[in-house]
């Protein structure tokens, strides 16, 4: 589905026998028809995308930034979560870190402390609590992540469970519309939460939301994992400093890094070190590195 400069939308089927094209990109199209015919994309300027061994996948391009929208309950993966933040840095895309449910409590203040690292390592973490009624009473946060919403071009990303489609179809109530028309139109008989779908918030169209289906596995097989300290903002905040210029930062002698990692007791928010980086995010660094030097290469 193509939109023009005047809102028209047309289907346009790519020229080939696969098709490169995926949501956000700009491409030149010509008329034959009723319908079109894309006939090249134009270069981009980023792409968000996870890679696993058996297959790619493109969620949007040319993004202003991915809303990560995570909750109390279900209790979120922190795993998930840092490996979607580093495809994001991979490609110099901003991150907003959403946690919906904030009336969930204990879940959500255990939460919020879980994403303290994130906020330290200069994250911006906006709480939020959505109904699924429409009663402004109900909702705390939404006028802030308004905001932070804009005049750019948004991808929402997170599991099955914490509210996006709630999220989208506040913000976007003719969503379900939207959707049902383009499912129809292509004939594609997919269900909204199979597909990526662009969503104009206001009638301008400046700014603009990308829901996409929800996740359970977010594949790094793209990452080298000689790359993983430095798309991981806290660590990378230390490099520089090793005794070895090709440090690992696993069991080197004088690496800077494992210097800085808190252990025992302390949380991160405790922590007195400016340049600390918490015990699971290192955790998860090890964890990475060692699935990505594993990897099969082809």
């Amino acid at each position: 589905m193509v939109e023009s400069p005047d809102g028209e939308r047309r289907i346009c089927h790519p020229r080939g026998k696969k098709s490169q094209v995926v949501v956000g990109d700009q491409v030149q199209w010509e008329i034959t028809g009723d319908e079109g015919s894309i006939v090249r994309v134009l270069p981009r300027r980023n792409l968000f995308y996870r890679q696993d061994e058996m297959r790619t996948k493109s969620f949007a391009a040319n993004l202003d930034q991915v809303l990560v929208l995570v909750a109390a309950d279900p209790e979120f993966s922190e795993s998930q979560l840092a490996r979607a933040l580093i495809a994001a840095e991979a490609e110099g895309i901003p991150v907003l870190i959403v946690l919906n449910k904030s009336d969930v409590q204990p879940g959500f203040d255990r939460a919020w402390k879980r994403l303290e690292p994130y906020r330290r390592m200069g994250c911006r973490v906006l709480p939020l609590r959505l109904k699924g009624d429409t009663a402004a009473s109900s909702e705390e946060g939404l006028d802030v992540l308004q905001d932070a919403l804009t005049g750019k071009r948004t991808l929402v990303l997170g599991p099955s469970g914490v509210g996006k489609s709630t999220l989208v179809n506040r913000l976007v109530p003719e969503a379900r519309a939207l959707t049902g028309e383009i499912s129809r139109a292509l004939n594609s008989g997919k269900h909204t939460t199979t597909s990526t779908t662009w969503y104009w918030v206001d009638t301008a169209r400046q700014t603009a939301l990308i829901d996409s289906p929800g996740f359970q596995e977010f594949g790094l097989n793209h990452i080298e994992p000689e790359q993983l300290a430095h798309l991981m903002p806290d660590l990378r905040a230390t490099l520089g400093s090793c005794r070895f210029y090709n440090c690992s930062h696993l069991h080197e002698p004088g690496c800077a890094v494992v210097a800085h990692v808190l252990t025992g007791e302390h949380g991160a928010g405790e922590a007195t070190d400016p340049l600390a980086i918490s015990e699971n995010r290192y955790r998860l660094y090890r964890e990475f590195f060692d699935e990505l030097s594993n990897k099969r290469r082809y």
